[in-house]
C-alpha cells in the first residue's frame, strides 16, 4: 500500500480521499512506483539519474515541468524501459491497481501502448496478457483488504507510427479478455487521427468504443479529427476546445459567450472530455489561458455544460493523486462536493462498460457521497 496525503474539503472536513472515484484517463507507464523503478532497473541492467526513491521522484516531477509535451513525454524512455518483461508489466499493472484503490477509485481504466514494451521479445499478445495478469492479482488484493475496484484497459496506439490497425485488432481480439476500448496517444502535433482511419473503421465496424488524444498539443484540427476519423467518444484532455469559446462579454454575475461549430457539437453530443488539470499545466496546454490552476479553463467548460471529468494523466509524472486534484480544483474554484459528486457522475456515464455496469457505478458514487 502506498502513503496518499489526505485532503480535506475546504470548512467541512469530509476527506476527498475516501470519495468513490472514477478514472478515466490515467497511463500505465505514468504510474510506477519510484521504488519499483529503481528495482526493476536493477534486475535487468538499466542506469538510472538514481537509486534513492524520493530523489528519483522528484526527478520526474522536475523533468516534466518544463512546459513542453514533448519534453515531459521523454521521462518515459525511463517508465517504459523496466516495462519490457513479463514480470515488470504485470508488477507494474497490480501496483498500479492497489494505488488506485488507496486512493479511493472505484472503477479505473488504464490506458498504455503495447507496441512500447517489445524491446525484450515479447508479443502483443503476451504484452497484454502480462498486464491483464497483474490487473486481476492486484484486484484480488484489493479484495483482501475488504475492498472493490473494477479495472479495464485500454488499448493505446502510438500516432506517430503506422501500426494503428494491427494495435486496434489486438484490442478488439482481447475485448472479452480485460480490454475495454482504444486510444491514440504520443506527439499530437503533425500527426493527426485520419492517418489511423484505417483502424477507426475497424473499430466502428466491431463497435469498439473509442477515445482519442486530442485538443491538449494541438488544436480545433486535431479535435476535429479526433471526433470525424476518429469517432471518439471521448477526448483525451480535450482542453483545447476553449479555443472554440469566445467571450462576448461579462459582468459582475454573467459571462457571455459564444460557441463556435466544434465546441457546439462536442457539449450537444455530450462528449465527454477527460481533462488533467495538474498535467495540462505541466505540457503547456493552457499556455494560452496563463500559468496557474486558475486560469485553467476547467471551469468555463464546466460552466457552460461541458461533460468534464477530473484525472490524473501521468500520477509520476505530475506527482499527484485524483484526490489531490479534486483538491486542487476545489480550491481554485470554490467547489463544494455536489461539484466532485457530478465530475465523478460524469466519468461514470462515460466509462466504456455496459449500461448496467454504469447505473451500478453511478450508484456507488451517490451512495458514497451521500454518507459524507
Amino acid at each position: 500500500m502506498t502513503l496518499i496525503e489526505e485532503f480535506l474539503m475546504p470548512g467541512g472536513g469530509t476527506s476527498i480521499n475516501t470519495l468513490p472515484k472514477v478514472s478515466l484517463h490515467d497511463h500505465l507507464d505514468g504510474g510506477l512506483r519510484p521504488q519499483s523503478i529503481i528495482e526493476l532497473a536493477d534486475s535487468i541492467g538499466f542506469v538510472l539519474p538514481t537509486t534513492d526513491a524520493d530523489a528519483l521522484g522528484e526527478w520526474f516531477s522536475d523533468q516534466s515541468n518544463a512546459g513542453s509535451l514533448v519534453e515531459y513525454l521523454k521521462t518515459f524512455d525511463v517508465t517504459t524501459a523496466v516495462m519490457q518483461t513479463r514480470e515488470g508489466l504485470s508488477r507494474v499493472a497490480r501496483e498500479f491497481v492497489e494505488d488506485l484503490a488507496d486512493d479511493g477509485v472505484i472503477y479505473g481504466e488504464i490506458r498504455w501502448a503495447p507496441e512500447q514494451h517489445l524491446a525484450r521479445g515479447l508479443t502483443l499478445n503476451e504484452v497484454v496478457e502480462a498486464v491483464q495478469d497483474g490487473i486481476e492479482a492486484g484486484i484480488e488484493n484489493v479484495e483482501q483488504s475488504g475492498r472493490s475496484i473494477r479495472i479495464g484497459q485500454l488499448i493505446t496506439a502510438m500516432r506517430h507510427a503506422n501500426r494503428g490497425l494491427e494495435i486496434a485488432e489486438l484490442a478488439v481480439r482481447y475485448r472479452f479478455d480485460g480490454v475495454v476500448g482504444f486510444d491514440i496517444a504520443g506527439a499530437e502535433a503533425g500527426f493527426p487521427a485520419g492517418n489511423h482511419r484505417a483502424a477507426f473503421d475497424l473499430l466502428a465496424r466491431e463497435f469498439m468504443p473509442v477515445t482519442v488524444h486530442a485538443g491538449e498539443a494541438d488544436g480545433l484540427d486535431s479535435i476535429r479529427g479526433a471526433l470525424f476519423d476518429g469517432r471518439a467518444l471521448r477526448l483525451g484532455h480535450g482542453v483545447r476546445l476553449a479555443e472554440d469559446v469566445t467571450i462576448e462579454r461579462q459582468d459582475d454575475d454573467n459571462t457571455f459567450v459564444t460557441l463556435g461549430p466544434v465546441a457546439q457539437w462536442v457539449r450537444d453530443r455530450e462528449i465527454t472530455l477527460e481533462l488533467s488539470p495538474s498535467s495540462n499545466l505541466q505540457t503547456g496546454a493552457v499556455a494560452a489561458w496563463g500559468e496557474e490552476l486558475f486560469d485553467h479553463p476547467f471551469d468555463l467548460l464546466y460552466q457552460l455544460g461541458f461533460k468534464v471529468t477530473v484525472n490524473t494523466d501521468n500520477r509520476l509524472m505530475s506527482d499527484t493523486t485524483l484526490t489531490q486534484e479534486l483538491a486542487l480544483l476545489s480550491d481554485a474554484f470554490g467547489y463544494d462536493l455536489g461539484d466532485l459528486e457530478t465530475f465523478q457522475l460524469n466519468a461514470a456515464h462515460a466509462a466504456f462498460l455496459p449500461l448496467e455496469d454504469r447505473e451500478e457505478l453511478v450508484e456507488a458514487i451517490e451512495a458514497g457521497f451521500g454518507d459524507a
